[in-house]
Formats: structure tokens, sequence, C-alpha cells
């Protein structure tokens, strides 16, 4: 079994019950698949980044799923059939956590600046116009 994720986005002109009629039938067709549904998030009405079949906002819904290839097939049957689902887009994630792999790198050995027992001799630190003189004198 896979994981997967489908947003789609419902218009915003349709009656409250009504959309939860709709996103409840969306989530009946993952466990009519024998999928198994793990999370169910609803974003609400939010601006779209450009207008979609003349809207200008949406109602977000975001289901996250466990289930065979044949889920997301069905759902996307189901939102072509529905006027009030306006854009829909499955992905399957990894199934591992969001791991970064560590980036290559070359080991750069370390070299001490004093070998060990060694003092750091320190030179006398010059002013700027003991500096300015002995340029001078040059």
């Amino acid at each position: 079994m896979r994981l997967y994720e489908t947003a789609f986005l419902i218009a915003p002109n349709l009656p409250e019950e009504e959309m939860d009629t709709l996103i409840q039938a969306m989530a009946d067709v993952v466990k009519a698949k024998n999928g198994r549904l793990i999370r169910e998030d609803r974003w609400g009405k939010r601006k779209l980044a450009y207008p979609i079949k003349k809207f200008g906002e949406a109602y977000y819904v975001f289901l996250l799923y466990e289930g065979n290839p044949d889920i997301p097939a069905e759902l996307e049957r189901q939102f072509k059939q529905k006027d009030a689902v306006i854009r829909f887009l499955t992905i399957k994630q990894d199934q591992r956590e969001n791991v970064r792999w560590p980036k290559k790198t070359k080991a750069i050995p370390v070299t001490p600046l004093v070998e060990e027992g060694e003092e750091k001799a320190e030179a006398p630190v010059a002013s700027s116009s003991e500096k300015k003189e002995e340029e001078n004198n040059e």
C-alpha cells in the first residue's frame, strides 16, 4: 500500500452543508476502496493566486491516505463529475520521513598552530605611529 495526498479546491459559493457532504463522500471513496484515511485537513476559504473558473477564492481540502493506486483514479473520476470541485491534485508521498541527505564534503585535516608543550611566542605589536616612523626612516 502506498501513501497519497490529494488536495482539492471547492467553489466558494457552495453551501456549508453540501460542502460537508462532498468532503465526506470523497473520504468514503477512500474507505470503500479498502484504503486508510490518515488525515483530513480543511483549510477553509483562501484567496487564489489567479482566478480559476472565475472564482477569486476557494475552499481548500487535503486528504492524506494509504491505499492502492485505484483510489486516486476513483477520486479523480469523482472530481471530474462534480462541478463544485474546481481544481484537484494527487501526489504520491514518500514512505519515509522528510530526511535530508548530508552533503558530501571533503575532510580537511586540522593541524594545530602550536605543538604540544610549546608556548606560543607573541611578537610585539607596534602602534600605528611607530609603523609610520619606520617607513619614513627607510
